[in-house]
């Protein structure tokens, strides 16, 4: 029935749907797991300690950040081929110049230019069209996009790793700027063929929507045909809302931790005296994990919602950092990357869907990038929050307790937000 509702929505929109997957595999150039890989590489080269490479690596991830409002807000105001076209064009300079750096300060803008057009604006351009053109569909079409997110992390760790010892860092990562511009680029475009009509659409749809909302308000009584339709909030709104701030620790939890975890997984493993090789190639678990999850959430928030769904997404993650703080055998890690992977597709798929059903589509794209710059400052600080606890003598295993702490303190204040927009 789930593979059946899939196979479905990808026959009657196959081209967007592989859009938003393709968009955000290619987002994983700039995500931290992808950089990471590169990490030892880069430190080697450069002759950086530890510290080092952390703090170029935060200060390129917070100036990304910063000017998140602004790029992201764009995608409202320009048509998405255009705007596609500029990232897609971004990521591919952004790989071909960190190959090119030959000085610290040059490699946090190298690092800022990556984080800017892939973890920023690639995985934006995913998420905001599949949340933006799809209504009841849209936990589904989200799901397809996490697809993406886990196929990168399932096949280019051992790709990257390979590329470095063949050809080293910087060959690779010219390696990446070349497919970038030369398969990402007129890939994604082909796909967006025919967008203008789908355009068109939802622009007349979402007029419908605002003039039965005016005539709703105007006339009280009137049935509306449309019940489910949202108001579209402005951002300056958005953050007038209380409710918006009782759900953001939730809705960021999942980029703290995550990001936090993969940072320091080989930390872990030595830690528990498991093997570098075995620890990363159980990565293909949790990426199998994490697209099973997507599927499945996507089916459920077309059923009850996101609001619904969202609050149960961070329970499966406290549970897996209990299981690594307890159990030191090798076997847990098997647990460990499900319960993880449960976590990260449940909330990734959740979280796309959530705006527009909180907010509305039409400022859809300026909300997001609010968002998006607070994900990209929490995963900025989560590897910053272990990697300062452990400085100070605490186990690894001991310091993610206290982020079983923030998962549960986010859970219940996500709950209170939620129903407010429940009882709206």
């Amino acid at each position: 029935m789930i593979l059946g509702a899939y196979g479905l929505l990808l026959k009657n929109h196959t081209r967007f749907v592989l859009f938003g997957l393709i968009t955000a595999f290619a987002s994983s150039f700039g995500q931290t797991y992808f950089i990471g890989i590169f990490g030892h590489a880069i430190q080697q080269d450069f002759a950086m300690s530890h510290t080092q490479w952390g703090g170029i690596y935060m200060a390129g991830t917070l100036l990304s950040a910063l000017l998140l409002p602004i790029t992201g807000k764009l995608i409202d105001q320009v048509t998405l081929q255009r705007y596609t076209f500029f990232v897609v064009l971004c990521l591919a300079f952004a790989c071909w110049f960190i190959t090119q750096v030959h000085s610290l300060a040059w490699l946090v803008v190298g690092v800022f230019l990556l984080r800017q057009s892939g973890q920023g604006l690639m995985s934006h351009v995913a998420y905001t069209s599949m949340g933006r053109y799809f209504d009841q569909q849209r936990g589904k079409a989200t799901a397809m996009a996490a697809m993406g997110f886990a196929a990168g992390e399932a096949v280019l760790p051992l790709i990257a790793v390979m590329a470095i010892a063949a050809v080293g860092w910087r060959w690779s990562y010219a390696g990446v700027a070349l497919i970038v511009l030369v398969l990402i680029l007129p890939t994604s475009l082909w796909l967006l063929r025919g967008h203008h009509g789908r355009h068109q659409d939802y622009e007349q749809k979402l007029k419908q929507s605002e003039e039965v909302s005016l005539s709703q308000q105007a006339f009280p009584t009137q049935v509306v045909e449309n019940p489910t339709s949202v108001k579209s909030w402005r951002r300056r709104d958005v953050l007038k809302d209380y409710r918006f701030y009782l759900i953001l620790p939730g809705v960021s939890a999942t980029s703290v931790v995550s990001t936090a975890l993969f940072f320091h997984h080989l930390n872990l493993a030595d830690e528990k005296g498991w093997s570098h090789t075995f620890m990363t190639g159980n990565y293909l678990l949790y990426s199998f994990i994490v697209t099973v999850m997507a599927v499945i959430a996507g089916q459920l928030i077309d059923r009850f919602s996101a609001l619904a769904l969202m609050p149960f997404t961070l329970l499966p993650i406290a549970a897996a950092l209990l299981m690594i703080n307890l159990v030191d055998s090798y076997w847990v890690i098997w647990p460990y990357m499900v319960l993880l992977g449960i976590g990260s597709g449940l909330s990734q798929t959740a979280q796309a869907a959530l705006w527009p059903e909180c907010y509305g589509v039409r400022y859809l794209g300026s909300i997001k990038s609010l968002f998006w710059t607070v994900v990209v400052f929490a995963s900025a600080l989560g590897p910053v929050w272990l990697g300062y606890l452990v400085d100070l003598g605490y186990s690894f295993q001991q310091s993610v307790l206290t982020m079983v702490v923030y998962l549960l303190l986010s859970t219940g204040l996500m709950i209170i937000g939620l129903r407010g927009f429940r009882l709206a």
